[in-house]
């Protein structure tokens, strides 16, 4: 077991992307490193649609979760999107110790790697 710690901050709304996000989240957690997810600005409009299980992440979405990866959603900017209520309803915690959104700075105190997608 190793001490690295990476939080990845999500930002894109593209699957294609998101994919690597889940893919990586999990990885780091198998291999015994902590490898949390934040998800921010347009990536959050993908929780609605990965919560259905027709969605093509759905399985890696669940998988994720179930690990508590998913360590928060950006409050300002699901507010902005229109999405709380799916966030909330998923279970995600809001973030905003930085004007309503996430502060790197305060993971990066904490020794965490910042990783971007």
């Amino acid at each position: 077991m190793t001490n690295q710690k990476s939080v990845i901050f999500a930002f894109r709304g593209d699957p294609l992307c998101f994919i690597h996000v889940l893919l990586n989240g999990i990885d780091l957690h198998e291999r015994g490193q902590e490898g949390l997810i934040i998800i921010e600005g347009e990536a959050l409009t993908l929780i609605p649609q990965m919560a259905k299980p027709e969605h093509f992440l759905s399985t890696l979405y669940q998988k994720a979760k179930k690990l508590g990866l998913l360590h928060g959603a950006c409050k300002a900017c699901s507010a902005k999107l229109k999405v709380e209520k799916e966030i909330e309803k998923q279970g995600i915690p809001f973030i905003g110790d930085m004007s309503g959104h996430p502060s790197m700075g305060e993971f990066i105190e904490k020794g965490y790697q910042i990783i971007t997608f």
